[in-house]
């Protein structure tokens, strides 16, 4: 209840949810003494596989044992999971203790809730003296994480078309969106990620091409190729390594492992490669693909698989369509989004899809009304619930359930569930 109070009242400090400026947070940490520049930082920006990436990272430096802090958003299911600090997530207590300490140091003035987070985590993270996985808001460039002076890397996951509305609408451009990403990359390490084309790939390389960083670009300086004896055949400059399947599902993520690995390589932090055979099967992720193996959604469903799936983007539609199209079975989608996203974009990636159900998110004013969100589907269907929606379902043996359209739909499910 402490806790909540807290971000109550943080939430009433700026009139906007988002305000894109970087004052506001350079002010507050030079109160707070610049925190952010005494850190060993990897910067993480993209639009999809930014958290995929941070978590292969962390289970492979666990593995070395090497301890990291993560600062990431939006949370699923509590903001504790956005402050991880010596590998493990801050309590309440502690969270509310720094918070209040911070909000005293503001004193009143305004911010959004997304900056005094962040200059709240960069005042903890100074505490501990290990390397601080920085996952990048929006567009970076006028994220309040980017107020980093240097960095050990930056990571650059696959770029695609997502949070329009930000942008003047004669400006909605691929080439825009990796313009306010990559623009202010640091002067370090560059390491860009396997992405949906080669002209995608040249244009993030042509905008950071002033940028005198080591650039290390998949196809051109890592790769992997996938065995079909089930293996994974990473190679770099470096040399190669037989890897196991990874823990987590869709091979999409093996481009979010590969730039892991193409990362941790390139620093010395004395990684071998037993740390990374053994880290990508131990990624703790959450959301992300993940199959529900018990609890109250999976007893509804009985012995069909259900999924969970954050993605709201056409980059996030397009592989997990690759992953449901593995399967010879029915498929049933349930969908839940915000009212800022292209809804219809976001579905015409589905394919061969036997069901269509949209449900409102729980407690999100900014989302769209479930019943609004059938109507732009001819064939959908409307339940008030997500467990009325499952209940409804006409399943049949070996059918795939996909609750999907939101990182916050997400979060409902796993609490609910």
């Amino acid at each position: 209840m402490k806790l909540q109070k807290i971000l109550s009242r943080l939430q009433k400090l700026h009139p906007k949810e988002i305000d894109l400026s970087l004052d506001r947070v350079e002010s507050l940490c030079k109160k707070l003494g610049n925190p952010q520049e005494k850190l060993k930082c990897i910067s993480i920006v993209g639009t999809n596989g930014k958290y995929s990436t941070i978590q292969a990272i962390r289970a492979i430096l666990k593995e070395a044992n090497i301890n990291v802090n993560i600062y990431s958003s939006p949370h699923i299911q509590k903001i504790n999971e956005r402050f991880v600090f010596n590998d493990e997530e801050i309590s309440d207590d502690n969270l509310a203790k720094l918070l209040n300490e911070v909000e005293e140091i503001n004193d009143g003035e305004p911010i959004t809730y997304f900056e005094i987070l962040t200059a709240a985590y960069f005042y903890h993270a100074k505490n501990f003296n290990n390397i601080n996985l920085i996952e990048s808001g929006l567009f970076h460039r006028f994220d309040a994480t980017n107020i980093i002076k240097e960095n050990l890397a930056s990571i650059v996951t696959v770029i695609g078309l997502d949070h329009l509305d930000w942008l003047p609408e004669n400006e909605q451009t691929i080439e825009k969106i990796i313009f306010e990403k990559t623009s202010s990359l640091l002067n370090s390490k560059i390491i860009i990620s396997n992405q949906n084309s080669s002209e995608i790939i040249n244009i993030i390389k042509n905008n950071i091409s002033h940028n005198n960083s080591k650039k290390i670009v998949y196809n051109e300086d890592f790769s992997y190729s996938e065995n079909e004896n089930g293996f994974i055949y990473y190679e770099d400059k470096i040399g190669g390594i037989k890897l196991p399947r990874p823990n987590i599902l869709g091979e999409f993520q093996i481009d979010n492992i590969s730039a892991a690995i193409a990362t941790l390589r390139n620093l010395d932090l004395q990684i071998k490669e037993n740390h990374i055979k053994k880290g990508i099967t131990k990624i703790k992720s959450i959301a992300r693909l993940q199959e529900i193996k018990s609890g109250k959604l999976k007893d509804l469903c009985k012995n069909n698989k259900i999924f969970v799936d954050g993605s709201h983007n056409p980059l996030g539609a397009k592989v997990l369509n690759k992953y449901l199209d593995n399967f010879n079975c029915n498929k049933h989608i349930i969908l839940g989004m915000m009212a800022n996203k292209d809804h219809q974009e976001y579905m015409s990636y589905f394919k061969n899809i036997s069901s269509l159900t949209t449900i409102d998110i729980p407690n999100q004013t900014n989302a769209i009304k479930g019943m609004e969100l059938k109507n732009k589907f001819p064939k959908a269907q409307f339940r008030s619930s997500i467990q009325e929606a499952i209940n409804k379902l006409n399943l049949q043996e070996n059918d795939i359930v996909l609750i999907t359209g939101s990182l916050y739909l997400a979060g409902e499910v796993l609490n609910l569930n």
